[in-house]
């Protein structure tokens, strides 16, 4: 009968603040980011239908007459006035904003990811694709 081997010694894992960071590592946090902002948005944006509702459920709607979007809602100052104030279309608005951020965010984090891997090429391209971003997202409103 052979003799039983001794199982080979594991190699101990880093610490958490020393692990490499590698693809699948980044891919993981990639996607807790993104499944963390959506959730966020979506909770944001029931508790104003919540408030929304309650306080206009018994107003009659008149579909005769369009109404655009208040001049309030149109700038990130003016969201944020109306959440404070309490209002419901505000704490929409705020959660659609945040759901509009999740992916500006996770394009951000991955320069950050990508630079600790040192791969220049990739810092490069999404720093391109963040700027795209950001230049649709508020160039538009500077008049650019």
């Amino acid at each position: 009968m052979p003799a039983a081997q001794a199982p080979a010694p594991q190699p101990h894992p880093l610490p958490p603040q020393r692990q490499r960071w590698d693809d699948h590592r980044i891919e993981v946090i990639l996607g807790n980011l993104l499944r963390t902002g959506v959730l966020i948005s979506a909770a944001i944006v029931l508790w104003g239908a919540c408030i929304y509702l309650f306080r206009h459920a018994h107003e009659p709607a008149d579909y005769r007459i369009f109404r655009g979007e208040p001049s309030e809602f149109r700038t990130i100052p003016g969201v944020i006035r109306s959440v404070i104030n309490g209002r419901g279309r505000g704490w929409i608005q705020l959660g659609l904003l945040l759901l509009i951020a999740t992916p500006i965010a996770r394009v951000a984090f991955s320069i950050v990811g990508f630079a600790m891997e040192r791969d220049r090429m990739y810092v490069a391209f999404t720093l391109i694709v963040l700027g795209i971003l950001l230049y649709s997202l508020l160039g538009s409103g500077m008049g650019v």
